[in-house]
């Protein structure tokens, strides 16, 4: 085939269905309907010579061709990117751009506030969407653009560019009053956070958990209190509640018990945990490296972040 007789866009296809595996989501991501989604690879196929995809289950797989013409195809759209993008001069204030950021459940009750309110201030005409996505579809969201950026400790997500945000350790998180809350200072004074008589009060606790979040529910099991587990919820939003009204204790980020705790009636010790530091981190696809208004964006994250830090 001659490149002279190639639209562009098909080419944007085919990334899109590779990436995505999908020919409705690709679509859906370059704003096209099906159908018309589904015309363009048949044109495509008939000028390569090659069905390209082959239907899988509920999406499509690529044949050897796709894969091996895949890498050349997004080099070169990486590469007209980043040209398109080095003559543009981004105004944020004229910016319309829809912003699509994954945090989780407390990410986006401790930091969503505050990065409106700068959006607000800087970027009045941007909209802002806060999409939580399956750890191990991180990657692939970043990279096909259904996520502009991903924040929080994301072991799983692997090559990313990233960025350290805070430094955070897990804590334990229980009602004032507490009968463990209320020998936790004395028996440290004594024992240590270490100590075998540290061990044996907190073996007495009895806990709510975060299906999700696995790092919580790997420490009670490192720990030998998993049969003390009590409550499993979806969300750590519903825990601060709870625990007020009850003995059942949770282990979660100091960074957001501190704000829970703020709130009154509830109290936090930082007991030697196993997997007990993590950092959070913001993600975002070498693709879109580039981008003037993500590059504005990432900017304005890191400085929000370092600012929370600094109050904590």
């Amino acid at each position: 085939m001659n490149i002279k007789d190639l639209d562009l866009n098909l080419l944007r296809l085919f990334d899109a269905v590779w990436r995505s595996r999908s020919v409705s989501l690709a679509a859906q991501q370059l704003g096209m309907s099906q159908p018309a989604a589904s015309q363009g690879l048949a044109r495509l196929r008939a000028m390569l010579g090659d069905a390209l995809f082959e239907r899988s289950g509920s999406g499509v797989r690529p044949t050897p061709r796709a894969d091996r013409l895949a890498q050349g195809v997004q080099v070169a759209l990486a590469t007209i990117e980043e040209a398109l993008n080095a003559s543009q001069v981004f105004d944020p204030q004229r910016s319309a751009r829809v912003l699509r950021v994954h945090l989780s459940d407390i990410g986006e009750a401790r930091f969503l506030p505050e990065l409106v309110l700068v959006l607000q201030r800087l970027a009045p005409g941007m909209r802002l969407e806060a999409r939580p996505v399956p750890h191990d579809q991180i990657g692939a969201a970043l990279d096909n653009g259904l996520l502009d950026l991903a924040i929080g400790f994301l072991p799983e997500v692997v090559d990313t560019l990233q960025q350290p945000l805070l430094s955070d350790r897990y804590v334990v998180l229980m009602r004032q009053g507490h009968p463990v809350a209320k020998r936790w200072g004395q028996l440290q004074k004594k024992a240590g956070p270490s100590s075998d008589a540290t061990h044996a009060l907190l073996a007495e606790l009895e806990f709510a958990a975060v299906r999700t979040h696995a790092d919580t529910l790997r420490i009670l099991e490192l720990m030998h209190w998993h049969h003390r587990l009590r409550l499993t919820v979806s969300h750590f939003l519903s825990l601060p509640g709870i625990v007020r009204s009850s003995d059942l204790a949770v282990l979660m980020p100091r960074n957001f018990a501190q704000g829970f705790a703020q709130a009154g009636a509830l109290a936090i010790i930082e007991p030697d945990l196993p997997l007990r530091d993590f950092t959070v981190s913001m993600h975002w696809s070498q693709r879109f490296d580039k981008d003037p208004c993500l590059q504005w964006l990432r900017e304005n994250v890191l400085q929000l972040f370092s600012s929370s830090q600094g109050k904590a």
